[in-house]
């Protein structure tokens, strides 16, 4: 019987990608990968006139919207847990890149989900002054599996019907 664990997701089996491991032995968190190359554009590349205009112009919003890296992995768990990505430590100290939503919830029932089979992404701005690159194979955040209690009055409303962002209403 499978606890807990990780596994590559479909579209990205024959592209060389590792399974997250901690780093030490007594490490919480599982170290997850960029699965490709990719650039994360600095927020203040289109100057700050712009970025001021992005704000309020729903055409040009898209210059501030985070940037999703993909891991191609997938988590699974037991239905009383999830999984934190929380950023690594350094990001932010040596390359101005922090978790845009501060930290990621992967709720169990986002595994196999239809959209995007489970496929784990992390949203990352960068505040740096240059765009910054990100390599395949290279170590972005980490993954920590945490159990999570439900109140008395626990009713939900809705089942997921699809992959990231998908529960949002």
């Amino acid at each position: 019987m499978k606890l807990r664990g990780f596994e590559i997701v479909t579209d990205y089996q024959e592209k060389n990608i590792q399974l997250p491991q901690r780093a030490t032995h007594h490490a919480a968190g599982y170290d997850f990968e960029a699965a490709e190359d990719m650039v994360i554009p600095s927020i203040w590349k289109a100057g700050l006139i712009d970025g001021v205009k992005a704000i309020f112009d729903k055409e040009n919003e898209k210059q501030l919207k985070p940037t999703l890296v993909s891991t191609g992995i997938k988590a699974y768990m037991g239905n009383d847990e999830y999984l934190q990505l929380t950023n690594r430590s350094s990001n932010p100290l040596k390359r101005f890149l922090v978790l845009t939503n501060g930290v990621g919830v992967i709720d169990s029932d986002y595994y196999n989900n239809p959209d995007n089979e489970g496929h784990i992404m992390f949203q990352f701005t960068n505040f740096g002054p240059k765009d910054l690159e990100i390599k395949k194979g290279e170590r972005i955040g980490q993954g920590i599996f945490l159990p999570f209690l439900k109140a008395d009055q626990d009713v939900t409303t809705n089942s997921r019907q699809g992959g990231f962002g998908s529960s949002n209403q």
